[in-house]
């Protein structure tokens, strides 16, 4: 059973940067959230986010959770989400709990007050794009194509489009000089 749980991970972090289990315990942190709340605004089962932290399951099918947890990881990592009033947290979270909205049909260039982009965060917003165009080992082979002549392209490719989300952010930080 473990060389399943581990290829499984193996693939989440192929797939999504790095394993569910780490994104998911960071935002159940972040919001002080059970496993049922935070199931509960993906839309997904608590049984299946279970088995998605531990490896039991590798791939979220339905786009809808998958944009709602990058809605959700770009709202709750916005400067001053904890000093929100508990009414406004949970207000934010109501919206993203109804989103509709999917990888495949938002438009990152448009807000909404129903459904905030996922541009509100820029590094997410990256993330996305990237890991919606091509898979991470796809991105690294990219990368290695372009390393010998564009270092600094090949570099920004598989920190941001195949990399960890916290070492994307730290990234684009020291390019951008946001913090």
């Amino acid at each position: 059973m473990t060389d399943l749980y581990d290829r499984n991970r193996k693939l989440q972090y192929e797939w999504y940067g790095e394993p569910l289990g780490d994104r998911f315990r960071r935002l159940l942190d972040e919001l002080g959230y059970t496993q049922v709340q935070l199931a509960g605004v993906l839309g997904l089962s608590a049984p299946m986010l279970s088995q998605l932290m531990s490896g039991q399951r590798a791939k979220i099918s339905n786009p809808a959770v998958l944009t709602r947890l990058l809605e959700l990881e770009a709202t709750a990592s916005q400067p001053g989400w904890s000093n929100l009033s508990p009414a406004e947290r949970e207000r934010r979270l109501e919206e993203i709990r109804g989103s509709q909205r999917t990888t495949l049909t938002v438009d990152h260039a448009v807000q909404t007050p129903a459904a905030p982009a996922v541009s509100s965060d820029p590094v997410a917003a990256i993330q996305s794009v990237l890991r919606d165009v091509a898979s991470a080992s796809e991105i690294e082979g990219a990368a290695d194509l372009l390393a010998d002549q564009y270092p600094d392209l090949a570099e920004a490719l598989r920190v941001l489009g195949a990399g960890r989300t916290q070492d994307a952010r730290a990234y684009y930080a020291k390019i951008t000089g946001h913090h």
